[in-house]
């Protein structure tokens, strides 16, 4: 077994920002080493996540929606209290959604569905750039 441990940086538009980076995860394994594994997508950070979904544009909206509705970001939460910078809503979708997947791959190519594409959402307040990190496990 082989590990493989690999970065890229992504941007994020501010308050549910959704990029898709497929491609990205996808150019680090053909890059890499490691025929067939696993490799492990994780988000480093605590407002926002990485996840699966059929990456366009309304989809991207109701995704956006429906957390407005279960998490809004105008609330007072207690988080607040701590460090003042009103992010209580940002932390709590991104615990929803969690930081990281991990997705197989044969021959160098990941076993995703024909809709399904990788995307990191950011939750924060502000547009950031954000490091994820890649780790490649497999064999040659």
């Amino acid at each position: 077994m082989h590990v493989e441990t690999r970065e890229i940086s992504v941007v994020g538009k501010k308050d549910c920002g959704i990029v898709d980076i497929t491609e990205m995860v996808s150019k680090e394994i053909k890059n890499s080493k490691i025929s067939n594994g696993t490799v492990t997508i994780f988000y480093i950070g605590s407002t926002g996540a990485i996840t699966t979904m059929e990456y366009e544009p309304n989809l991207s909206k109701d995704v956006s929606e429906i957390l407005d509705k279960l998490i809004p970001l105008d609330k007072d939460y207690h988080h607040h209290e701590t460090w003042g910078d009103y992010n209580g809503g940002s932390h709590l979708r991104a615990l929803l959604i969690g930081p990281s997947i991990t997705v197989p791959f044969v021959e160098k190519r990941m076993t995703l569905g024909i809709w399904q594409q990788i995307v990191y959402i950011n939750f924060d307040r502000i547009k950031k750039t954000r490091k994820i990190v890649l780790q490649i496990i497999g064999e040659f």
